[in-house]
This record gives structure tokens, sequence and C-alpha cells, in this order.
């Protein structure tokens, strides 16, 4: 998910798509630590899209 993308969202928005991202990367995590998934690079795109999304949330609580 772009940054782009992140602005333009609500913060009702960004709070239901960091749950979801959340889950998908705790979901990637586990299928690798059970057996290699076939593109390990998603679990860092996951990573840092959790990342991106926390960060906008935060930066808007401060404002």
């Amino acid at each position: 998910m772009k940054q782009s993308e992140i602005i333009n969202l609500s913060a009702a928005e960004l709070q239901v798509k960091l749950t979801e991202l959340r889950k998908a990367y705790l979901d990637l995590k586990s299928a690798h630590a059970i057996s290699p998934i076939a593109n390990p690079l998603q679990i860092r795109s996951a990573r840092r899209a959790v990342a991106r999304v926390a960060t906008e949330l935060t930066k808007r609580e401060l404002q």
C-alpha cells in the first residue's frame, strides 16, 4: 500500500486497514515458520505496510 493511498483514508478506515494488515503479516510469518513461502519478501513488504499505516495514525493523533 502506497503512502498516497494511506493519506486519502479516514482514521476509522486506517484502523480497519491496520488490523487487516497485521493479521496478514502474522499469517505470513506463521506460514513461513512452518514451511518456507515462495516469496519471503512478502513478509518485509507486509511489515512495512503495517508501519506506514501505524505511522499515519500516530501522526493524525498528534495533530
